[in-house]
């Protein structure tokens, strides 16, 4: 796997204990505002449950008096903040392999491997995502979750972004709200997929099964759409972009098009994509790959600090790749 060295010229500082302070006057255009509202507009850096947080603990107060999050204001009045960002919680730092596209002060864009699972679990405390960010970089210790925004599947590979600082937390976990950060992805589907398409269902638990997730009515709104980039006589590589980010949102959704991944034991069964017709090289390079044919290769977003627009890209992983490979010579339609 490439070092971090090989991909990045950012080299972060060491870590200091990270001071905040700010002095600022409300304007009277914002009499009648809850103070914490008229904070979150004010330093728009930090998230407005941070910034309450503040305001309880005294770190955010109004012309010297500690308040209450609901006061409303007059107009005029003196805001200063004197904090100091304290560690999250009990999260352990290792010293792990991080494949790193991007790197500065607010963002870090990594490409992740298969069997890398993202955040500390029962069962997986250590070895992760966050504990590698933490090595990394000891101040994410600061952030929610050492900056993670968003996941991948603990066998999906792809490109991730982190935030590295409070103000690229509080952009990115908006941009992921708004549905302004797009990700597009690459997968390979079982059967053949008629054409291009979009799927607009909503996703929730499944209502049997705990552990996946399901189409299901009164579930969270997803829609993915998707692009065939690729038919074969037994599978289909698709290029999917997504408008929500919900669990498992593609290998459900194409599950309910009645085209799960291949090799997926989640949502197709171990043996996805498996039929009798299929040439001993598909099924060898089938039980290569041993995960769900799923790769995220872009992501677009709006950077914290100047606010122009982003896009990383991670290349298709060797195991797909070598997948592709055996089905443009073994699966002709």
């Amino acid at each position: 796997m490439p070092s971090s060295l090989q991909r990045s010229a950012f080299r972060p500082e060491s870590p200091v204990p990270q001071r905040i302070d700010h002095e600022l006057q409300v304007p009277a255009g914002q009499a009648g505002e809850r103070l914490d509202q008229a904070a979150g507009s004010l330093l728009p850096d930090y998230s407005r449950a941070r910034l309450q947080k503040w305001i309880r603990e005294g770190a955010l107060t109004l012309d010297g008096r500690q308040v209450k999050p609901s006061q409303r204001l007059a107009g005029g009045e003196s805001l200063r903040l004197h904090a100091e960002l304290e560690a999250e919680g009990e999260m352990i730092a290792e010293d792990l392999p991080l494949d790193i596209l991007y790197e500065d002060e607010d963002l870090l864009v990594l490409d992740k491997p298969a069997e890398l699972v993202v955040h500390p679990a029962a069962g997986h405390a250590r070895g992760t995502l966050l504990n590698a960010l933490l090595h990394h970089r000891p101040e994410l210790e600061t952030l929610p979750r050492a900056g993670i925004v968003h996941r991948l599947d603990k066998d999906t590979t792809g490109v991730m972004v982190v935030a590295a600082s409070l103000r690229a937390h509080t952009s990115l976990v908006a941009q992921l709200q708004d549905r302004s950060m797009s990700r597009v992805y690459e997968c390979v589907a079982t059967g053949r997929v008629a054409g291009s398409g979009t799927v607009d269902a909503p996703i929730g638990r499944h209502p049997a099964h705990r552990i996946r997730m399901a189409v299901v009515a009164g579930g969270k709104p997803a829609v993915s759409h998707y692009d065939v980039r690729e038919a074969f006589a037994h599978f289909t590589h698709l290029e999917v972009a997504l408008e929500s980010g919900r669990t498992h949102q593609i290998r459900v959704h194409l599950q309910h098009l009645g085209h799960p991944l291949a090799a997926d034991p989640l949502y197709g069964g171990r043996g996805a994509g498996r039929d009798k017709a299929l040439s001993p090289a598909v099924i060898t390079a089938l039980d290569a790959l041993g995960r769900q044919a799923l790769h995220a290769r872009t992501l677009r977003l709006r950077h914290p600090a100047g606010g122009e627009t982003r896009q990383f890209e991670a290349p298709l992983a060797a195991d797909l790749e070598s997948l592709l490979g055996v089905l443009r010579a073994h699966d002709l339609p």
